[in-house]
């Protein structure tokens, strides 16, 4: 699998010509913090004086709105607004957000910049927020007191529950497997409320990015078809220690980092209202695409199709941990394009293998790979083909496509895909030798170059030169962390930063994602239209 340009696959081979291409973007899910020795000596001096004491201010604010938020929400029926606010309601509202703004004063953020004017509920229902970056992405809500999209469970949190429920959020239920469609219709219904609710502000890239660009746009936000306000958010900070992503540092390395730092800047811009057009209103995605490359504009960065589900293949929890520039990110976005579903996918690896083992490692033209898969050739096949022809002759090795569409479809099941690989590779003997290995680990992890030869020679105990799929098997289950120890033992640091996130039991980000599974298509979306109007 090609990887130019620090590993980030290119979408089309040299020789395409007379089609336009996206150009590769930075991984927006990989976020890495790098500290000169002068910075770490500031850090240190930092941790043992200004950070105690920020933390202690921070908590002690929270503390303090808790029973302010109360006393605001007392007697609030929850399915209905509130009722035109009072003198003791607005004093209650004003003393909050002081209280909001001294904490986050006290964290470092001493200048918040607000460019543009933010529209009237009446004008604008819905604001939607990009990119999301961090759960300081939380400023803009404290700051305007805006409802947001929560799960039903964090309105239980002690004391944290109780400021969410004074914003008077929209609480999506797991355990209701209509909640998200109940979401929506909520959202609509205060939308057309006439400014009797809150606006709701709604991060519709549905998890955290390094801002290098900005992913593919949920449709919930857009599903009701009601105006919204685009908001931009920027950090413009020396040394970034915002940006909380699924790899890179984990929530308590931000944190400490962040209130370690002597100033804190954030900017926050309202842009001008978004009408949507009547063919907008009938279709959420050509919507959400649209305030998509308008926000992606005012802030001078591409667009991209990554989305969502591509960052939970780079954080699952397999034996291989992805690389940080890994090649399979592209690729899970081509086949998204094929509309390959995950579930199908995976019926069809078994056939697909088998097809690939008849070939013997002989390499196919576009049309038999066209063949194989069942599926026409288009522009979306071609770019796929691209990314394994890596001599550039025409040709692929069709067992790479298996393995890396065996990786996507199901990412936390590494032996799953490993045995998959050996049986595609194997000689009569069920058996692969070092080189077989070197092809199958580069694949499953996306790179172009690695070096197996110490795992190989670690699960080889008998000195055969080939070992078979139980000896691999065995070899994991003694050594689960074999891809760090063996594959990039000068880069362990970074696998372990990254874990940190994956004890977290929520997505990277505080406002979960409520679009309908059903919204991939246009028709499926015209359906949910005429359900909700």
């Amino acid at each position: 699998m090609k990887m130019p340009r620090r590993g980030c696959c290119s979408a089309a081979g040299d020789g395409d010509e007379g089609r336009s291409r996206l150009p590769p973007v930075r991984n927006p899910f990989v976020h890495e913090i790098r500290l000169s020795a002068p910075q770490k000596a500031k850090i240190a001096v930092m941790t043992v004086t200004l950070f105690p004491i920020r933390l202690l201010l921070a908590a002690f604010m929270m503390l303090l709105a808790w029973p302010i938020a109360f006393l605001a929400a007392w007697g609030r029926i929850e399915k209905e607004p509130d009722k035109p606010t009072n003198l003791w309601k607005k004093t209650l509202d004003f003393l909050l957000k002081v209280i909001m703004r001294a904490m986050w004063f006290a964290g470092g953020f001493h200048w918040m910049s607000i460019k543009g004017r933010r529209a009237l509920p009446t004008e604008a229902p819905i604001i939607t927020l990009a990119p999301h970056s961090s759960y300081f992405d939380a400023i803009p809500v404290t700051m305007t007191m805006a409802s947001i999209v929560m799960k039903a469970e964090s309105k239980d949190i002690p004391i944290w529950g109780t400021l969410i429920k004074y914003i008077q959020p929209v609480l999506v239920s797991r355990s209701d497997q209509h909640s998200r469609r109940k979401t929506v219709e909520e959202i609509k219904q205060r939308a057309l409320s006439n400014g009797r609710w809150p606006q709701v502000m709604i991060f519709p890239e549905g998890t955290c990015t390094n801002r290098s660009c900005l992913i593919t746009f949920k449709p919930g936000a857009f599903i009701p078809g009601v105006p919204v306000q685009p908001v931009i958010l920027r950090y413009p900070n020396k040394m970034d220690t915002i940006t909380w992503t699924w790899q890179g540092p984990g929530a308590l390395k931000i944190l400490w980092l962040t209130l370690c730092q002597l100033h804190n800047n954030v900017e926050m811009e309202f842009l001008p209202v978004y009408t949507p057009s009547e063919e907008e209103r009938k279709n959420p995605i050509l919507y959400a695409n649209n305030v998509r490359r308008l926000m992606a504009n005012a802030l001078g960065v591409p667009v991209t199709d990554y989305t969502f589900e591509d960052c939970q293949i780079v954080m699952s929890e397999s034996q291989l941990k992805l690389p940080l520039y890994t090649c399979l990110l592209e690729f899970a976005k081509l086949v998204r394009k094929l509309n390959l579903k995950p579930k199908q996918v995976e019926k069809e690896l078994d056939e697909l293998a088998e097809s690939a083992k008849r070939e013997r490692g002989k390499r196919i033209t576009l049309e038999i790979f066209a063949d194989y898969l069942k599926l026409p050739i288009t522009d979306a096949l071609t770019d796929i083909f691209a990314l394994f022809d890596e001599i550039k002759d025409g040709t692929i090795d069709f067992r790479e496509y298996v393995i890396a569409l065996s990786v996507i479809s199901r990412p936390s099941n590494t032996l799953e895909t490993i045995k998959l690989s050996i049986k595609m590779y194997a000689s009569a003997e069920q058996t692969i030798d070092d080189n077989d290995l070197a092809c199958i680990l580069k694949t499953a992890l996306g790179v172009n170059k690695l070096d197996v030869s110490n795992l190989f020679e670690a699960i080889d105990i008998t000195r055969r030169g080939k070992i078979s799929y139980m000896d691999f098997y065995k070899f994991s289950c003694w050594n689960p962390d074999y891809a760090e120890d063996y594959l990039y033992p000068d880069q362990k640091m970074d696998f372990i930063d990254s874990m940190e996130n994956q004890f977290a039991p929520t997505v990277n980000g505080f406002c979960t994602d409520f679009s309908p599974e059903d919204q991939e298509g246009e028709k499926e979306e015209s359906i949910l239209e005429k359900k909700l109007n």
